[in-house]
């Protein structure tokens, strides 16, 4: 077989290496679903609890399930003194490199460790899903000087973790929305981190290796850093009237209008119209509408580009939606790490259940056949 006879997929664009039961999108069309369920009625009438359970165990909770199920999450919140001491350790470090290290050293103290079977999987994604915004927040007090704030035993997921930030109990309205968000952002089919959780799962790893492995995918900017780089843009806009001048700017030098296009789809993403709401709803329950302004701004001035399949994202309204919350700005990353974890978890589970390794092919394009010659006659 020569090269002329192999077609390349750079990036694995358009392969399918496995079936899955968990997530179905439509890029043309613009759909996603979670276990047959559209993303718009869960982001609408549902609970990250609730979502999270759909996606670990394939089926909408019975009350009974989902109180027990809620429990277990708020029992697992605390984490002990020694992971204060890692978070310690590298507390210098970006959010998402402490994450990463700390979610490592988790494993270590895992009541399930060694045991990679299916039940001790699902049960160490549900303590990730409870302990990853402990570990953020703690990091982001230590770091700051203030004192960590314990995690609530009764708050739900997403008003604990706002919670956690200042030790105030947000908002209803805050907490409705950082709920949202954690569902929108729970799974996404086999994107990079995703993707590279399974290619770790593959081997035989544990779920902590996956998740470790996952985290650090999406510490990479061209996967997790939109929501922090729009917000970065927009204060860089300053004011509505300057957004057509500055996305003309961007696009005459050839570089990337944040928070627009995606892999998968040609239509709009199905999440974004539901953070697009979040943040005309935030920012002027806060008398502050100038960001919203702006992104509207933008999404005008990329109107041109819609029929090129280049549609806003659901990272273009996620970075504002944390910045009016008071979330700082290089904590938008390991947010969206916090909301994916049980997406991560059952990803690993698909794989556990009929597993192989994952082992693609390169086509080599260097010289073949070369004379070895000895160093002195080099």
């Amino acid at each position: 077989m020569t090269s002329r006879d192999v077609k390349l997929h750079r990036g694995l664009q358009g392969v399918y290496f496995d079936r899955t039961e968990t997530t179905f999108i439509d890029g043309k069309k613009g759909i996603l679903e979670y276990r047959g369920y559209s993303v718009h009625d869960l982001a609408k009438k549902s609970t990250f609890e609730e979502t999270a359970y759909l996606l670990l165990y394939g089926s909408l909770p019975t009350r009974g399930q989902l109180e027990e199920f809620d429990q277990q999450l708020k029992s697992s919140r605390t984490i002990s003194g020694q992971t204060i001491d890692a978070i310690r350790l590298v507390q210098d470090s970006h959010p998402m490199d402490v994450l990463r290290s700390v979610v490592s050293s988790l494993a270590g103290f895992d009541p399930d460790y060694g045991d990679n079977s299916i039940d001790a999987t699902l049960r160490k994604g549900v303590r990730l899903t409870s302990q990853l915004p402990t570990i953020v927040m703690a990091h982001d007090a230590m770091r700051n000087g203030r004192e960590i704030v314990e995690p609530s035993p009764s708050l739900s997921h997403a008003a604990n973790f706002l919670y956690m930030l200042n030790g105030n109990t947000p908002s209803d309205d805050a907490a409705s929305l950082m709920d949202r968000d954690f569902i929108l952002h729970a799974d996404h089919g086999s994107n990079a981190s995703s993707f590279t959780a399974r290619v770790v799962a593959g081997t035989g790893a544990d779920l902590h290796s996956a998740i470790t492995a996952a985290v650090a995918a999406l510490s990479g900017p061209f996967h997790g850093g939109a929501a922090e780089n729009v917000m970065k843009m927009a204060e860089e806009i300053g004011d509505p009237e300057n957004a057509a001048e500055y996305v003309k700017g961007l696009l005459s030098s050839k570089r990337r209008v944040m928070g627009f296009g995606h892999r998968v789809y040609r239509a709009e993403d199905p999440r974004a119209g539901h953070l697009r709401d979040g943040v005309r709803q935030l920012s002027h329950e806060m008398g502050d509408p100038r960001w919203y302004n702006i992104l509207e701004a933008v999404i005008e001035a990329m109107k041109p580009y819609a029929r090129r399949g280049i549609h806003v994202n659901v990272d273009f309204f996620a970075g504002v939606i944390y910045h009016l919350i008071g979330i700082p700005n290089d904590l938008f990353v390991p947010i969206f790490a916090v909301g994916r974890v049980p997406g991560w978890t059952i990803q690993v589970v698909e794989q556990f259940r009929h597993n192989i390794l994952i082992r693609p092919l390169l086509l080599f394009s260097g010289e073949r056949e070369r004379e070895y010659v000895p160093i002195d006659a080099r």
